[in-house]
């Protein structure tokens, strides 16, 4: 799947009233982030860098994984394939966004 693609879908799931009342970032590195912006009415979510109360680090090949089912995030976090910083309650609550 294409980042874009990976972006429409997250906005299907997040809808147009956002769960979660925060920015979050998904940062791939050199491959790109996803910044979900739940504070605003609807939600945005977009390709755009910038700050965030919680940032996901991970490889865009292990959020593939996550989003398919394959890979455990809780898994992803406990071997470090995944990094959480900021506030890690927000990213918690992620379950409700990814499916």
């Amino acid at each position: 799947m294409t980042l874009e693609e990976i972006t429409n879908g997250i906005k299907d799931r997040v809808g147009d009233n956002s769960p979660i009342k925060a920015v979050i970032k998904f940062d791939f590195g050199d491959d790109g982030n996803i910044r979900i912006d739940g504070t605003q009415t609807p939600p945005v979510v977009d390709n755009s860098g910038g700050d965030a109360d919680c940032t996901v680090k991970v490889s865009y090949e292990d959020f593939q994984s996550m989003i398919s089912g394959n890979l455990n995030p809780q898994m992803a976090f406990m071997t470090g394939k995944l990094k959480v910083e900021g506030d890690m309650s927000l990213a918690m609550q992620l379950g409700s966004v990814l499916g």
